[in-house]
């Protein structure tokens, strides 16, 4: 569980037109032709073509468009970003990243997940092993608020999992579809690694990860003073679960899936 202690310029021809002067007296013979007024500015180029909006009038860019989703290939981070660029929150209040940090995260919610962007701290709870026992983090129990398939606590080392926070006024995981099982992608820097919602955390505090997850995510998994202070996304699929719970391949074939199902509709 969590430690307590993201003119268009318009183009304008000008033209310096010849004077014509009037002859004072009949002409003997007919005039030469009349020479022709030069331009001393550019013609337009090909590529923009001339505005009709009034000087100064601000002109709309052209939209971006999206590289395409590739189908060759795991799902890039980058895709995943832009599909939860907006927060549209679902959360009655926001959470904190720690216990004497501000308030100022929320969880949002897009078609088919809910998300949210923290900090991760290292959750090594459940069962005991080299890397996560009383002796390496002093915060350590032996239990997971989720179950295993065989009905034992979790393993932080082995498991890539995320703690949600305990239902509370603000937010009710479970009225998003969100439960032990529930698979998650989970975003930092360039990497995308694939989870599950495998412990319940503290009311009001979020942005938590296990052993497992930390170390495939490229960050510290030292209990004590590992983790890193922002920049990781975390997207949870509505309604999703990993059979089994603890079968990470599952994890990370769901998660594929809805992760692209995930872009494609937004």
């Amino acid at each position: 569980m969590v430690r307590v202690p993201s003119r268009v310029p318009s183009l304008t021809l000008v033209a310096a037109g010849a004077a014509l002067l009037a002859p004072t007296t009949p002409p003997a013979a007919p005039p030469p032709p009349e020479p022709r007024a030069l331009s001393h500015a550019p013609p337009p180029s090909r590529a923009t073509a001339p505005s009709h909006a009034p000087p100064g009038a601000r002109v709309p860019s052209r939209p971006v468009a999206r590289p395409p989703l590739r189908e060759d290939g795991p799902v890039r981070a980058a895709d995943l970003l832009t599909a939860v660029r907006d927060c549209e929150p679902v959360s009655r209040g926001r959470f904190r990243a720690d216990a004497q940090a501000a308030a100022d995260i929320p969880v949002c919610g897009t078609t088919g997940a809910v998300f949210w962007k923290a900090d991760l701290d290292i959750d090594c709870d459940g069962r005991p092993g080299a890397r996560c026992n009383r002796r390496t983090d002093p915060y350590f129990t032996a239990a997971t608020a989720c179950p295993g398939s065989d009905g034992r606590p979790l393993d932080a080392e082995r498991l890539p999992y995320i703690v949600v926070p305990a239902p509370d006024t603000r937010w009710d995981h479970r009225a998003h579809g969100v439960r032990c099982g529930s698979v998650a992608a989970v975003v930092y820097r360039d990497r995308v690694r694939y989870a599950v919602v495998g412990d319940i955390g503290p009311r009001g505090v979020i942005g938590e990860g296990s052993y497992a997850l930390a170390e495939s995510l490229g960050i510290r998994t030292d209990p004590r003073t590992g983790g890193v202070p922002s920049g990781v996304t975390y997207i949870v699929f509505d309604d999703s679960r990993a059979e089994p719970v603890d079968d990470v391949r599952a994890a990370s074939r769901t998660g594929e899936r809805l992760a692209r199902r995930l872009i494609s509709r937004n």
